[in-house]
């Protein structure tokens, strides 16, 4: 029986990929995370984790080489999904150094523990972002895997270094290794710093009688282009399970492209709260912005017949029912 092991199980991108594995195969679930971490995404997977049954939590950081080792010395993975980073570009303007040392030495730390292990052969991915192509020139749109880079903060910067190490590792060390570039994935489960979940809750709350009927926003005109993070863990399934290739990279994303004034539009039409104000806040406004963010995914539809299956209006209905139903049951957050 297949083991995995997933650093950032409690993200967002990390719950859905559980729930996928847990629904479409027979695997045995390891999470590596920190023992003080939100459970809160996991939260409907706890009864199985106390019962200790198909997933088990490793508690570690990806800071402490001793625990990485620790944990692949216990969960003994074929696949290993490494998804864990700090990973909100606008905290990493505040936090850089933080940010360097956790997504890039941490890539490091799991990588060179798995080199030195037993379980060198498992098939890795190493998640690294879209945001590496960083201010793209318009005429290099959509950007596709051989785009020149130029990263727009210290967050892009650092995912920069962990794609350049998964394919260091890969060629090096002769390890299964493949890296991708996802482009704006979301929907249920999306952290609140960023920008169409936070118009989402602030619409809930708003609704709620919880905030004034007032969204404040940052940058209204960056292109992105969406994609559902359901569809995105599919995706990276099939990156691990078809046809896996040494040192490969991939672009990854949605074929919805819009501005993000047209997401923010989109949420405010299906409020049941009218006249809405919109308020740009300029603390929410990045000192150098990746605007425009829409990839080429030709390369890895070809290698694995993926393509995206849900529509942009749907995800944003479930990321607009999941802040709904958090503060109907009475949750508390920060007006950010």
């Amino acid at each position: 029986m297949n083991k995995v092991l997933i650093t950032g199980i409690c993200g967002m991108v990390g719950s859905h990929l559980v729930d996928y594995l847990l629904e479409k195969t027979d695997w045995v679930i390891y999470g590596f995370c920190r023992w003080n971490e939100s459970l809160d995404n996991i939260e409907h997977l706890l009864e199985t984790i106390n019962k200790n049954e198909r997933i088990h939590l490793i508690y570690g950081d990806l800071n402490d080489y001793a625990s990485i080792t620790n944990s692949i010395n216990i969960s003994k993975p074929n696949y290993v999904f490494h998804l864990g980073a700090q990973s909100y570009p606008q905290t990493s303007f505040y936090s850089p150094l933080e940010t360097l040392q956790t997504n890039i030495i941490g890539t490091a730390n799991l990588l060179e523990s798995l080199k030195n292990s037993p379980y060198k052969d498992a098939v890795i991915h190493v998640c690294a972002s879209s945001e590496i192509f960083g201010r793209v020139p318009v005429d290099k749109l959509p950007i596709d895997e051989e785009c020149s880079i130029h990263p727009a903060s210290p967050y892009a910067i650092s995912k920069v270094g962990t794609d350049l190490i998964g394919r260091y590792y890969a060629e090096a060390y002769d390890m299964t290794i493949m890296t991708t570039r996802m482009f704006t994935h979301t929907g249920p489960r999306r952290g609140d710093v960023f920008h169409e979940s936070t118009f989402a809750k602030q619409i809930a709350m708003i609704e709620h009688g919880l905030q004034e009927p007032k969204i404040y926003v940052g940058n209204l005109d960056s292109l992105r282009t969406y994609a559902d993070v359901r569809d995105a863990v599919r995706a990276y399934y099939m990156l691990v399970t078809m046809n896996p290739i040494k040192g490969e990279y991939y672009n990854i994303g949605g074929n919805h492209t819009c501005k993000v004034s047209d997401t923010l539009e989109y949420l405010i039409n299906k409020s049941t709260v009218k006249n809405i104000q919109v308020i740009v806040d300029q603390s929410r406004l990045r000192p150098i912005d990746a605007n425009l963010q829409v990839p080429n995914t030709t390369k890895f539809e070809n290698h694995t017949g993926w393509t995206p299956q849900i529509k942009f209006n749907e995800t944003m209905d479930d990321l607009l029912e999941y802040w709904r139903d958090r503060i109907k049951n009475g949750r508390k957050f920060l007006n950010r």
